[in-house]
């Protein structure tokens, strides 16, 4: 394999800091360019840049290489090319002129290591579950940069880089999502720019009124992302800056359009089932015969299953548990994907690895239960999970992507006219219960509902289904 020369590797790891890339991400990404740099030498490139990282991209996933490992690599070599941009002769040309000395050029991306082939380890470079060290990430389709986390990266103004900071841990505290803390900094950083960089101690209502009546009437966004935009910097305002909110009741509201819940007969629930493969079929047979959220599907754990009482105990939103009946067609699947979890634990322990990603603190309390065959993710990923910084291996659930990139393919091949989600199963559960009859209480209590409001929603699709005619209760 080739090392990098070290003209590149100073530029290189320049523009790593420059674009406050984590350390411990870095010696991956030199990881990724002497792939990179090797492939190239072998295999002569286009002029098109993009076309190289799109040729090296798929040489990557010809190797087996997961979703994750090839966004990072794609994000190290634009980084590449960036730190190139002065120089008069393209990079790959001065590469080939530089006979390197080291290591004979091998096949180009070698599984891993030595120790992980050993281990029959496959690992992923990126954290699953880091969010004071994001990891860039890039979307699937479309092949532009998108950085998931890039709301917590640094910025020009370091008020407002403490500020967001301070929101991250007042979050953390609170013990709420990785997605609310995504969505606050997302809306906070937003806010910022829209303020061109105002300091945050000197921010007050107006600026708010201001951002919101510009959300409202100049991009005209929905309700929703109105009233999205409204929690998130009214949190900003209480908990960060410590300031009041203010009177908002002039402020132009958003026009609040009537959402009617896509829902599928269960002649296509059926279908699309059909054309999952495994273990996507056992995942959305979940979520429509419990009625669960993406996220409760893939976050359960061996220990939320009653298999024998036909049982399942669901972490819901707002760390809130409910319990449901285990649809009767999947139980002897259940089973066999349980005997399936017991011998990858078994070769898991083998290899040593450092056992499953816990919630909170709850490792710090029980040292062992990373390891313990109960806390394993009931739907884990194929690959172990590399974490930055601690060099041990973790195994991370499926991620919620390679769902949804799965359920997609399966609608688009069953040729539906329905716009279909993985929430859509959700909706189903609610409205076939309504269709049978069941009391809109119970399908509140089964969906985990705080309001009852919610749940009525669901009402309004099957109308001429649930309406009887009026008679007296004398007649009953």
């Amino acid at each position: 394999m080739l090392t990098i020369p070290e003209y590149i590797s100073v530029q290189f790891n320049n523009i790593l800091r420059q674009r406050v890339i984590p350390e411990s991400f870095h010696v991956h990404y030199r990881k990724w360019l002497r792939y990179f740099l090797d492939f190239s030498q072998k295999y002569p490139p286009p002029e098109s840049k993009s076309e190289q990282v799109r040729l090296f991209i798929e040489k990557l996933k010809s190797k087996h290489q997961s979703q994750p490992q090839c966004s990072q690599a794609a994000h190290a070599i634009s980084l590449f090319f960036e730190s190139q941009r002065t120089k008069d002769s393209t990079p790959l040309q001065a590469v080939k002129k530089n006979k390197i000395q080291g290591t004979p050029a091998s096949a180009p991306l070698k599984a891993q290591s030595k120790n992980d082939e050993a281990r029959g380890i496959k690992p992923q470079v990126m954290s699953a579950t880091a969010i004071a060290e994001p990891g860039p990430t890039f979307s699937s389709s479309g092949g532009k940069q998108y950085n998931e986390w890039r709301s917590l990266e640094k910025t020009k103004s370091p008020a407002w880089d403490q500020a967001i900071e301070k929101l991250a841990a007042e979050i953390k505290v609170r013990h709420y999502s990785r997605k609310t803390l995504k969505t606050y900094a997302d809306w906070a950083r937003k806010f910022q720019r829209f303020l061109k960089d105002k300091p945050p101690e000197e921010l007050s209502p107006l600026d708010v009124k201001e951002y919101l009546t510009y959300l409202a009437v100049k991009q005209r966004v929905a309700a929703s992302t109105q009233n999205q935009a409204f929690n998130a910097l009214l949190f900003l305002f209480r908990h960060v800056l410590k300031k009041d909110y203010g009177d908002m009741s002039d402020v132009p509201r958003a026009k609040k359009s009537k959402y009617m819940p896509v829902v599928l007969t269960r002649q296509e629930v059926d279908i699309v089932l059909s054309h999952l493969e495994y273990p996507f079929d056992t995942v959305f047979g979940l979520l429509y015969g419990c009625g669960l959220r993406l996220f409760e599907g893939l976050g359960l754990r061996v220990q939320n299953f009653n298999i024998e009482d036909g049982l399942l105990i669901v972490h819901g939103k707002g760390d809130k548990d409910r319990t449901l009946p285990l649809p009767q067609k999947l139980i002897p699947k259940l089973k066999s994907l349980m005997e399936e979890l017991r011998e990858l634990h078994d070769k898991d322990l083998a290899s040593g690895y450092a056992g499953v990603f816990l919630p909170d603190a709850l490792e710090k309390k029980y040292p062992s239960a990373a390891k313990d065959f109960i806390w394993q993710w009931f739907f884990p990923q194929k690959g172990l999970t590399l974490v930055p910084g601690k060099k041990e291996y973790r195994r991370y659930h499926l991620h919620e992507s390679k769902a949804q990139e799965a359920l997609k393919n399966a609608v688009r091949s069953v040729k539906l006219t329905k716009r279909v989600r993985s929430h859509t199963f959700r909706h189903s559960f609610a409205t076939h219960l309504l269709q049978a009859g069941y009391d809109i209480r119970t399908i509140q209590t089964m969906l985990g509902h705080v309001d009852v409001r919610t749940t009525m929603i669901y009402t309004h699709c099957v109308p001429d289904k649930t309406a009887k005619e009026v008679k007296s209760p004398l007649d009953f």
